[in-house]
């Protein structure tokens, strides 16, 4: 029987500091690849108008992300800091998770180099977004759990409530990490719990934090349920159990399946996992939810694998006890880090781009998306950061070719939130005036002063332009290289004289998606 040693902490803040370190520097390296993405456009646009809420997410990454433009500017390094700093903390919370669980040394270095070659993770923490809050959130929440199952002081509750209510104030998916919670406690033996004042203390901390939002949904309508509505039966593709499945292999590396499933089944089924059961069952709640939804992303179960990664590496170090099968872990921490290295530029923009799309074709990798839409030679992920720059340099031609009165009362249309923050953004370092858009919280801050004298157009047809205006002019046409097919070729109108009230016009063209 092998004698077991628990790490001291200098051990312990070195192993996890190894990974962390790695994993943000990582990052960092690839922070300037490709250029903005679309969603990064949106979220500056949104931190200039502040609110309680949003039609497309909650607010706190929001307001995260207006404190860091004041703080280090709106420059690729200063936006995507945050994501980076984000991923490698919850690379040090699996480390952490997996220590809680009972592992050692192995089981922390094996799961915390899963965290880190999983190339969902890798993605979402290289841009801003909510989504990389989201993940290291769910990470938290489960580090708390553990804790809480292994006797901590009850008033760890009071924490979880605040982990949670920061959750959801971030992306109202920790809906279902709660609803899998409760599920999970009336599953397992922890149900004792709920005869305690705590995990309702817990549930009134969140949802105190959540209200400000629901208020906001309230007051406006709920538009939160339309753009659900609308991107689930319109935009997005239907996704089978079995796509839904097969999707979680890929998004977390086919290399990670035997840890996370193993980890599935040491919570459930070991011995010395059971205790922690109720981190299974939220799992697998959580899991079929989403699997039988039919329109559910792959990616919505990313947050939930953090702790899978944590049993998996203390199942796989217990596995392998003994001197004849000792070596086989290092090998597998090895053999994790060569899978993660060549799937790594997929999901990190490593490559020039000329190179990166034979080494994508080299590797059986197809361009994807999970929307209705066209695809070129790049992906919906690497190819919603080219082009923008083309973009609003072709709209800066057209704006500066307008006679001064037109160019003082023109503002300029775009078909959606990320030509439209590209406009805001890139353009208005070129004296762009403000962009203006039917789509999601653009609806909600209106025409922005627009008269209907004068208005460029992003995309769109003739005929249906004629109807608004007393004359239209073809300007100029995009060519954005491989920017998203639909983004290329799109027409650039000059239209003069609404015939119709602004207001009236503008209670049209909503469309939340």
């Amino acid at each position: 029987m092998t004698m077991r040693r628990a790490l001291r902490l200098d051990e312990l803040f070195v192993l996890i500091g190894l990974f962390a370190g790695a994993k943000l520097l990582l990052h960092l390296v690839a922070t300037s690849g490709y250029g903005y993405f679309r969603d990064e456009f949106y979220y500056l646009a949104c931190a200039d108008h502040l609110a309680p809420g949003y039609v497309d997410h909650p607010p706190l990454s929001i307001v995260f992300m207006w404190a860091v433009r004041h703080v280090l500017g709106d420059s690729l390094f200063a936006i995507r800091l945050p994501p980076a700093v984000l991923g490698a903390a919850t690379v040090a919370l699996v480390g952490l998770m997996a220590q809680a669980l009972g592992g050692e040394r192995w089981a922390m270095a094996l799961a915390m180099t899963a965290a880190f070659v999983a190339p969902e993770y890798l993605a979402l923490n290289h841009f801003y977004s909510m989504n990389a809050f989201d993940i290291f959130f769910w990470a938290l929440a489960a580090y708390l759990l553990i804790l809480l199952i292994d006797g901590a002081n009850p008033r760890l509750w009071l924490l979880l409530g605040l982990v949670l209510g920061l959750g959801l104030a971030n992306k109202i998916s920790v809906l279902w990490l709660g609803a899998g919670l409760l599920v999970g406690l009336l599953a397992a033996p922890e149900r004792r719990w709920l005869a305690t004042p705590w995990p309702w203390l817990c549930g009134g901390i969140a949802f105190a934090l959540f209200a400000p939002y629901v208020l906001w949904q309230v007051r406006h309508g709920w538009p939160t349920l339309e753009f659900i509505h609308n991107a689930t039966t319109e935009k997005m593709i239907d996704v089978a159990p079995l796509d839904f499945l097969t999707g979680q292999v890929r998004m977390m590396h086919p290399f990670t399946l035997p840890l996370w499933l193993g980890g599935l089944a040491w919570l459930l089924f070991h011995p010395d996992g059971k205790k922690y059961r109720l981190l299974g069952w939220i799992y697998l709640s959580v899991f079929f939810v989403l699997a039988l939804s039919g329109t559910s992303r792959s990616g919505y179960l990313a947050p939930a694998y953090t702790w899978l990664f944590a049993a998996g590496g203390v199942g796989v170090e217990k596995l392998l006890e003994g001197k004849r099968l000792a070596w086989l872990r290092p090998a597998g921490v090895l053999i994790l880090i060569a899978g993660g290295a060549l799937a790594a530029p997929l999901a990190l923009p490593l490559l020039p781009v000329e190179t990166y799309i034979p080494y994508a074709r080299a590797l059986g990798d197809r361009p994807s998306t999970e929307e209705r839409k066209e695809l070129g030679e790049l992906g919906q992920f690497y190819a919603d950061m080219h082009g923008w720059d083309a973009i609003v340099g072709t709209v800066v031609e057209v704006y500066r070719r307008l006679p001064p009165e037109d160019a003082a009362a023109a503002r300029i249309f775009a078909p959606d939130y990320g030509v439209a923050g590209a406009i805001d953004l890139l353009g208005r370092r070129q004296g762009l005036p403000p962009a203006i858009s039917g789509h999601n919280n653009y609806w909600f801050w209106g025409p922005r002063g627009w008269d209907g004298r004068v208005l460029i157009v992003v995309g769109g047809t003739e005929e249906r332009l004629r109807v608004l205006f007393e004359t239209v002019e073809r300007a100029s046409t995009l060519d954005c290289g491989r920017c998203m097919p639909y983004e290329n070729g799109r027409p650039v109108w000059v239209c003069r004289r609404l015939r119709q009230p602004v207001a009236e016009v503008w209670a049209r063209i909503k469309h939340y998606d």
